[in-house]
């Protein structure tokens, strides 16, 4: 055998895996298709700024990522915890009251703010925020536009920041997702506050590649995965290895390649990353729009932020760098360049003329689909000597990923006992 476990996919799931597997006595081989671990969280460097492939941040209240994590090792750069709102007549920050005390009069006073808002949105957190059982329970799990609509929570806070916000991170702006995945996500943002780290968000999966016994071999794809009567023989350019065990974490559009099952249905983004020679505003926060009718977009942006404002080390000393967020499920998903240089000028109120376009990423499988009921820690045993890996099989984020391939490997690591004892 050339290990006790081959893992398939050096994503933050697979890495995970092999990790936990590793620390458990197991030898791991792990193959990644690409030139860098990642998957996913991968980082662009261009002319001394750093641009993540599809905005994301880090966020410190996972728990998968506190326990197995060098949290301090990242340099972790934190964004403003709230938000930027901006409408066709004005701007303004709604803010959490612990985080920022110094903008809770102005947070109070916002038009966006209404105290059967305020109710209406602890009717539909508040559990949840006592412990993380209680955000998902799904035998009372519904879409997320129906569970803000059994709330009373209707108003311009729901309106203007909550839809569109939580559009953009579970990268879906149809309102159907679980609402118990929202709660989860709301959950997090609220204890924890997310940012970039010193190097980009490729650090994190570059120091969990760091920890392992054998390298991650890059640039060998896995073309065939076959069971025996001992064990699994993966097929690589080249090469075939035998393991006892293997653990497919690839990409969700890759599952149907390695297994019978099918590709999960996921949701995509596009993201625009433009240098500025001066900062256009909004500060450390995240900018939403609520410009169009009735709240929400006016244009193709979902949400923009001048990155550098809150993670300094993601541009050149005296350069600015500013994303924007278009949704892939939106006529607009694929706005030209003009489009989305219009809107941010729109939206920041000033000219981007002089602003360069870095670099876009179009990432089409950003996220799963995740329709409710939420279903998290799904069976990830296919058959006898094969398992699955994936933030499609928890909830769609870094700790769903890393929580998933935590669990594979705990499997494994128990059918491994098992075939020795025997």
């Amino acid at each position: 055998m050339d290990a006790d476990v081959i893992v398939i996919g050096a994503g933050l799931a697979g890495l995970q895996c092999a990790r936990r597997l590793e620390s458990r006595g197991h030898r791991v081989t792990v193959l990644e298709a690409g030139d860098a671990v990642g998957g996913r969280v991968r980082t662009d460097e261009i002319d001394g700024f750093r641009c993540d492939r599809g905005f994301q941040v880090l966020n410190p209240a996972y728990p998968t990522l506190r326990r197995w994590t060098d949290l301090s090792a990242l340099g972790l750069q934190s964004f403003g915890v709230g938000a930027r709102v901006t409408t066709q007549s004005d701007a303004s920050v709604l803010a959490h009251p612990l985080r920022h005390p110094e903008l809770l009069l102005s947070t109070v006073r916002s038009e966006h703010l209404q105290v059967s808002d305020v109710l209406a949105l602890v009717r539909w957190i508040g559990p949840a925020l006592l412990s993380e059982a209680a955000a998902s329970r799904p035998s009372r799990d519904r879409a997320l536009r129906a569970s803000f609509d059994a709330a009373g929570f209707t108003g311009p806070l729901r309106r203007n920041l909550m839809d569109t916000f939580l559009a953009g991170v579970m990268v879906d702006s149809s309102g159907e997702k679980s609402a118990d995945y929202a709660r989860m996500l709301v959950r997090w943002f609220a204890l924890g506050a997310p940012g970039l780290p010193e190097k980009g968000m490729q650090a994190l999966p570059e120091q969990m590649a760091s920890n392992l016994a054998e390298p991650v071999r890059l640039r060998s794809p896995a073309r065939e995965l076959h069971e025996t009567a001992d064990g699994v023989t993966v097929t690589t350019d080249g090469a075939a290895l035998r393991a006892r065990l293997a653990v497919v974490a690839v990409g969700p559009e890759h599952v149907a390649d390695l297994t019978a099952l099918p590709a999960p249905v996921t949701h995509g983004l596009t993201t625009w990353w433009f240098r500025a020679p001066e900062p256009p505003g909004g500060g450390t926060f995240l900018t939403v729009d609520a410009s169009g009718p009735g709240g929400g977009p006016a244009g193709p942006v979902w949400n923009t932020a001048v990155v550098s404002e809150a993670a300094p080390s993601y541009a050149p000393r005296g350069e600015h760098l500013v994303q924007a967020t278009t949704l892939l499920d939106q006529p607009t998903g694929l706005a030209d360049e003009a489009a989305v240089r219009r809107d941010l000028e729109r939206i920041y109120r000033t000219s981007a003329r002089r602003w360069e376009l870095l670099t876009h990423h179009v990432v089409p499988h950003t996220l799963p689909g995740q329709p409710p009921p939420l279903r998290r820690h799904r069976e990830q045993r296919i058959n006898d000597r094969t398992l699955i890996a994936g933030d499609h099989l928890d909830q769609g984020s870094i700790e769903g990923a890393m929580a998933s391939g935590d669990r594979a490997a705990r499997t494994a690591s128990s059918l491994l006992a098992g075939v020795r004892r025997g």
